[in-house]
């Protein structure tokens, strides 16, 4: 017995397969670029703060990842890394630190205005208190 397989035949519905993969690969491509588009939150901020009259001056460098903010402030006290989230464009991001000996959390919540830059609230809860802050993209 002699079995003949001819796998040189095309498949009448391959020209439809082709266009169906090209197809799909267009809109996979289109779909991994808009997924890797910064966020308006990325970059270099200049952060200005006033909690309970103590004003500070803060550079932070932050990046969005699947709206998870992440990055790190500088200022002369030295420097701190943020953690937050990004919902459109609202952002909260906080740091742990100490303040003569007691541990305490700043928690940022903002505001995006893409002509004014970031405007929001600090709360200082374990001292009970709350300012102000502005950040604007730095040079």
């Amino acid at each position: 017995m002699h079995i003949s397989v001819d796998f040189g035949t095309t498949m009448p519905y391959s020209s439809n397969m082709r266009l169906f993969l090209l197809s799909s690969l267009a809109v996979l491509s289109a779909g991994l670029t808009f997924a890797a588009e910064a966020s308006p939150f990325d970059g270099k901020w200049q952060v200005y703060t006033s909690i309970a009259g103590n004003d500070n001056e803060m550079t932070c460098t932050i990046t969005v990842t699947d709206k998870v903010l992440s990055g790190k402030c500088a200022s002369e006290r030295g420097e701190i890394v943020i953690t937050g989230k990004v919902d459109g464009n609202k952002a909260s991001w906080s740091y742990k630190t100490d303040y003569q000996g007691s541990p305490l959390t700043v928690v940022y919540d903002g505001t995006l205005n893409p002509a004014t830059g970031i405007q929001g609230g600090v709360n200082v809860a374990e001292f009970g208190v709350t300012g102000e802050f502005s950040a604007k993209q730095a040079k």
